[in-house]
């Protein structure tokens, strides 16, 4: 790479190649997928726009993700933070469960691993998974988004204090001040620990294909002995949630009964396994219904996270418009 700024047609496959990184960032940083391509679309066509003005006293890498951290930044300011529905409130007796709806930004939403992983040494793309786990971006919220920036990059992307700092523009000092007090912000609030999705891996393929075929029998007593005991059901974008076997049991067999004859179609999101789900219709096909991330820890299903925008993130996944019986 010259120390010369190329033309601007001829720079724009240089600026593509870091679309992948900056969307797992912004991800991190926004906790939202349609978000964070805004975000990375946004800071590639103002990288693009001032190429003239880059000087290359640091490398185009670093500028870029400058330019993300302020787009993140301006993004998240004078909003709410994006949750899980735990995080709002106590779980719903079933029999007194109603459905509140509420915004979509209300939510953490899921993200195609595709779109943010690394591709190559399966022990960085392990990490990557966990740094991206539905858990892991909920809690990073909490934090002010300065703060959310230093400690991403920090200590996901593994970037020097000086390196930080200057992204920033600021001290050294004041970086590792940021990333105590995030630190000390995230002590606060644990993040439950899940299992590394390994598709290869036969124990954990196992338990995913017994879950899909209990699920798709609609065998409660199958599918409730792959759960953990504390496992929580949640269906964003209604702020219910449930916990447990007999909430779960009871959803499933009242309210949530039409799920009965569903299927479901692999994928995976956040580091962890994932299905979209398709339940019956009145015209004889099989709909979207719900993309449901499943979370697994210590052989057990610990969460299943039903999201029901199905109309924004199939097409995201790339899962089909129906499916036939």
């Amino acid at each position: 790479m010259t120390d010369v700024a190329p033309p601007r047609a001829a720079a724009v496959p240089e600026l593509e190649a870091h679309r992948r990184e900056l969307t797992g960032y912004c991800y991190r940083m926004l906790g939202s997928a349609f978000e964070a391509e805004d975000a990375v679309q946004e800071t590639l066509v103002r990288a693009w726009r001032a190429l003239d003005r880059f000087e290359r006293r640091s490398s185009l890498r670093s500028w870029l993700y400058r330019i993300a951290t302020n787009v993140c930044v301006d993004m998240a300011r004078g909003r709410q933070r994006r949750a899980r529905p735990m995080d709002l409130g106590p779980s719903s007796a079933t029999a007194s469960a109603t459905l509140v709806e509420r915004p979509e930004a209300t939510w953490v939403e899921p993200l195609p691993d595709g779109q943010a992983l690394p591709d190559g040494d399966p022990a960085e793309v392990a990490v990557a998974r966990e740094s991206v786990r539905l858990a892991f971006v909920a809690a990073l919220q909490h934090l002010p988004a300065r703060q959310r920036a230093v400690l991403i990059l920090r200590e996901v992307l593994h970037w020097q204090a000086s390196e930080v700092a200057e992204l920033l523009e600021t001290s050294v000092a004041s970086v590792n001040s940021a990333l105590q007090r995030a630190r000390a912000t995230l002590r606060a609030k644990p993040v439950a620990s899940t299992d590394v999705f390994q598709p290869l891996d036969p124990d954990q393929r196992a338990l995913l294909d017994r879950y899909v075929d209990a699920f798709e029998r609609y065998d409660l007593d199958a599918l409730t002995a792959l759960l953990h005991t504390d496992v929580v059901q949640t269906m964003p974008p209604y702020d219910l949630w449930l916990q447990g076997h007999d909430e779960i049991r009871q959803w499933y067999l009242g309210p949530g009964i039409g799920c009965r004859g569903s299927r479901l179609v692999p994928t995976v999101a956040n580091g962890s396994p994932a299905y979209g789900q398709y339940k019956p219709s009145g015209s004889g096909d099989l709909r979207p219904w719900a993309l449901q991330v499943v979370e697994v820890s210590a052989a057990r299903i610990v969460a299943m996270n039903a999201f029901l925008d199905t109309d924004r993130l199939f097409p995201l996944f790339g899962l089909p418009p129906t499916l036939s019986r």
